[in-house]
């Protein structure tokens, strides 16, 4: 099977799967115990916090390890309630915001009845800032903005979004999870009060992951009486799991000019291949700036979405119809949705995802694929 769905989830680094055994089996203990091995895990805990601080330059005070960015964004999205100096109950976010994002605004919305307006996209797949401004209200505490979208790749304007927070006192929370690893991020975490990462994005362990914090805010704790991570979430730490993501993370930022390169590439390869079929397919995302290269969203006219997932599947590609947290719901895109598209024309989405060892021969042997899916389900 070739695999062309990195943006769903991505195997395990070798390496980080050997870091994960050495700490399971040598550093096992609590990181909470006062024994020799507690503080052999704490100690091993506490360098992973450094690294993460180093990559993304920030202070360690405000690095908190959870089970990856469901858990992340939830978490995030209450501390910042919590630590705002503003009063108010409204929340801005994007009709485009991860179903985790989307499931805690209501939650807030039933239970402790805030407002929340959900932004469309544009046709590049982009918030307008002009509808974002207008949104704005003397009671707005938190805005909550994806940094790039799943399922077409298309990166948001943070720096521009900061600076509207700044001016109006809002506390900016953003799901990072697609686009850590994929990016520079040395001034992402500069924009934001908060950000998540989830590590099995970037060929981690699933359930690990990074929130980001900025320590200058003072929040309270969703679960009360909780000593793990500071307060910020119940539960043993995973500690094998976020050494091994660390190694990840590492390398994802060591090669990351070469793996961005490779992605365009392997683009450029893709759709070079799609040639005979121009002009009966759509790629949605916006310029070179705003759009992840390793992220192709993208609808074959006439042909639904979920019968060229399959006949991908039969001839031996793995492809994804869109976010794989709303597969089984059967629902249409909520990027197709948030830009409009709706009906027929939404469930033709199909979403392809490159890796860091997706190779040239399989990429083109994909694009050959959805011609002759195309050519076959339309015959001369």
């Amino acid at each position: 099977m070739k695999y062309f769905d990195y943006a769903a989830t991505c195997p395990l680094d070798e390496e980080a799967a050997e870091t994960f055994i050495k700490a399971a089996t040598q550093y096992y203990g609590n990181a909470q115990s006062l024994h020799d091995k507690g503080s052999e895990a704490s100690s091993l805990l506490e360098h992973c916090r450094s690294e993460w601080a180093s990559l993304l330059h920030v202070q360690k005070e405000g690095i908190y390890f959870i089970s990856g960015g469901s858990e992340g964004n939830s978490l995030a999205i209450h501390a910042l309630l919590t630590a705002s100096k503003k009063k108010g109950k409204h929340i801005i976010t994007s009709m485009a915001e991860h179903s985790s994002v989307h499931s805690t605004l209501d939650k807030l919305i039933d239970e402790h009845h805030f407002e929340v307006t959900a932004l469309p996209l544009n046709s590049k797949g982009l918030i307008d800032l002009v509808d974002l401004r207008s949104a704005i209200r003397e009671d707005t505490v938190q805005i909550t903005i994806q940094h790039g979208n799943s399922e077409i790749g298309t990166l948001q304007p943070l720096e521009e979004i900061s600076m509207l927070c700044k001016k109006n006192q809002i506390l900016f929370h953003s799901d990072c999870v697609h686009t850590f690893s994929k990016t520079d991020f040395r001034k992402i975490a500069l924009l934001v009060d908060s950000l998540s990462i989830s590590g099995h994005k970037f060929f981690g362990p699933k359930g690990t992951g990074v929130v980001y914090i900025n320590p200058h805010l003072h929040w309270m704790p969703y679960y009360p009486k909780t000593s793990h991570e500071r307060g910020f979430r119940p539960g043993t730490v995973n500690v094998p799991g976020i050494a091994a993501m660390t190694i990840a993370a590492q390398k994802a930022y060591k090669n990351l000019d070469n793996h961005t390169n490779h992605y365009h590439h392997l683009r450029e390869i893709f759709l070079h291949a799609l040639e005979p079929i121009n002009g009966q397919y759509i790629i949605y995302g916006s310029d070179h700036n705003q759009q992840l290269p390793s992220t192709i969203g993208m609808r074959i006219r006439g042909i639904e979405g979920q019968f060229v997932l399959l006949e991908c599947n039969r001839m031996g590609f793995a492809v994804s119809t869109g976010s794989a947290c709303q597969v089984g719901l059967q629902t249409i895109s909520k990027t197709m949705n948030a830009m409009g598209i709706t009906g027929k024309d939404a469930k033709e989405f199909i979403r392809i995802s490159f890796g860091w060892d997706t190779t040239e021969a399989d990429t083109e042997a994909l694009g050959k694929a959805l011609v002759r899916i195309t050519q076959e389900w339309f015959p001369d």
